[in-house]
């Protein structure tokens, strides 16, 4: 691949071809321009020579014979001139030029870089400076400037009380209809879609229904778990077999095996230990902030080489997983609910062995691990983001609208994006709120019970608003420094340009 200096070099030196061939051109008008002016001072002179000529002929009353006999050689003899001496004396010099083919890329920079040599062409310059003129240069920077760098929002108050009055309303739908497992009216409707979900999961699948007298749910799952088994699915601490741990992993049983099992975590971690499991017929665990693999009965995956049983493996995470989302078929039936699975990246939690709550001095892990006993899995995440969702997509519609009505700017430059330092705070003020209001109820709620915080607070507009805090910080201590990811963002639209108009 061409190097960025071999490219720059070669540029370099064909900046200087232009600049020569432009100087040369300029010197060719000049002496095409003083050739016509030397031609037309000629030309006077001798119109004036002729009259004068004809005035002194007239004056001595002499009649010019047109007819007598001129000897053309003494004529030529003398208006003779020395044209060698004039073209030496005008001769212009054969311009320099590159002798490589530009198609065999080495050889060429061989040529770029002995042409340089011959004509002093500094190779070592900026080529900022030296390819871009001024203008075009105050045309980059102000770009870079205006568009490409880190810049502080300049938000007024009306961004503030807008944002702020958006997290608000999120954080009150929060603690209205979402609330704590299994009693927010959205957590119902977020289990009731999740049942839905895996019904019909199970009908493309090949599932005929329930049979007489038996739970849907009960059966749809039943069908799923028989159709994408997997040997890391135990759910005892002291079993034997393909159901226990022989007391290897502490305090597992069907209300959490979901959790301390890794596979079942819906993130690259569960997708990562699921195959790996699946491959070396083991189980992996999360036991007193430990990793636990334990062997189990050999596990045959399906295909014929290895990129196919990749793929039966990611198949069998996935099928197992939507089993499992709504709870097991044992534990459903009767208004039961079931243990799902946890919610992306919560097994990561068990690691964290810090801290004492409760008149059991459990660590943050152990309470990680109640709170998901309680409800706290997947479904009840769905409802925890809907607040969230609303939060986000209200403070992007107020900012579209205040720039709209109040800016006076048009609707393309009315686009929400999170590039805008503006936006970007009124999300962080957002979210912030949104938090503010959930960790304020939830800490009144719970009466210092940790575990009862943790099933109150919402631990997904906790995540957003750290992201969102961790760009403003970024975008503060970098400010007026270049932002690489827009500059990227940039560059890549300016390269499928340049391809379009190229395939036009």
């Amino acid at each position: 691949m061409k190097d960025e200096k071999k490219i720059t070099d070669a540029l370099l030196v064909q900046r200087h071809q232009q600049l020569a061939s432009q100087k040369r051109i300029g010197e060719i008008h000049s002496g095409i321009k003083g050739l016509k002016k030397i031609r037309s001072e000629n030309l006077d002179k001798i119109d004036n020579l002729e009259a004068e000529i004809d005035a002194m002929l007239s004056a001595e009353g002499i009649i010019f014979d047109e007819t007598l006999h001129i000897d053309e050689a003494e004529i030529d003899s003398l208006t003779k001139v020395d044209e060698e001496k004039i073209y030496l004396e005008n001769k212009l010099s054969t311009l320099d030029s590159v002798d490589g083919n530009i198609n065999e890329w080495d050889s060429y920079i061989s040529s770029i870089r002995d042409y340089a040599k011959r004509n002093d062409v500094d190779l070592d310059v900026d080529p900022f400076q030296a390819l871009m003129t001024e203008s075009q240069r105050i045309d980059i920077n102000k770009r870079v400037q205006d568009e490409l760098t880190y810049k502080k929002a300049n938000c007024d108050k009306y961004d503030y009380m807008l944002a702020g009055t958006c997290g608000m309303i999120a954080g009150l739908i929060d603690i209205i209809f979402v609330g704590i497992p299994k009693q927010g009216l959205l957590g119902k409707k977020a289990d009731e879609a999740v049942d839905g979900a895996v019904q019909k999961f199970a009908k493309v699948l090949g599932w005929k229904g329930p049979k007489a007298d038996r739970d849907p749910m009960a059966s749809a799952i039943d069908f799923l778990e028989n159709k994408f088994k997997v040997n890391y699915d135990q759910t005892h601490t002291n079993k034997s077999g393909k159901m226990g741990t022989d007391g290897l992993v502490k305090n597992m049983y069907p209300r959490n095996h979901h959790l301390k099992s890794l596979a079942h975590s819906p993130d690259l971690i569960g997708l990562f230990f699921s195959i790996l499991d699946q491959f070396n017929n083991t189980s992996t665990f999360v036991s007193d902030g430990k990793l636990i693999t334990i062997d189990t009965e050999t596990f045959e995956l399906n295909g014929s080489n290895f990129i196919a049983k990749i793929f039966a493996g990611f198949c069998n995470w996935f099928g197992h997983l939507l089993s499992d989302i709504a709870g097991s078929s044992g534990a459903r039936g009767n208004n039961s609910r079931g243990s799902g699975i946890p919610m992306p990246f919560y097994s990561l939690l068990q690691f964290v062995e810090v801290g004492e709550f409760g008149k059991h001095r459990d660590s943050f892990a152990k309470v990680s691990v109640k709170v998901f006993e309680e409800g706290y899995d997947f479904r009840h995440g769905l409802a925890l983001a809907i607040p969230v969702l609303i939060s986000e997509l209200l403070t992007r519609v107020c900012w579209s609208f205040k720039q709209r009505l109040y800016h006076r700017q048009d609707w393309k430059n009315c686009v929400p994006s999170a590039a805008v330092p503006e936006l970007r705070r009124m999300l962080l003020v957002s979210h912030g709120t949104l938090c503010l209001v959930d960790g304020a109820d939830a800490g009144l709620r719970s009466g210092g019970n940790m575990v009862q915080f943790m099933l109150r607070a919402n631990v997904i507009a906790w995540a957003r608003f750290g992201t969102v805090a961790a760009k403003e910080v970024i975008s503060l201590y970098r400010a007026g420094s270049l932002d690489l990811e827009a500059a990227n963002e940039y560059l890549d639209k300016e390269y499928e340009r340049m391809l379009g108009i190229r395939d036009d």
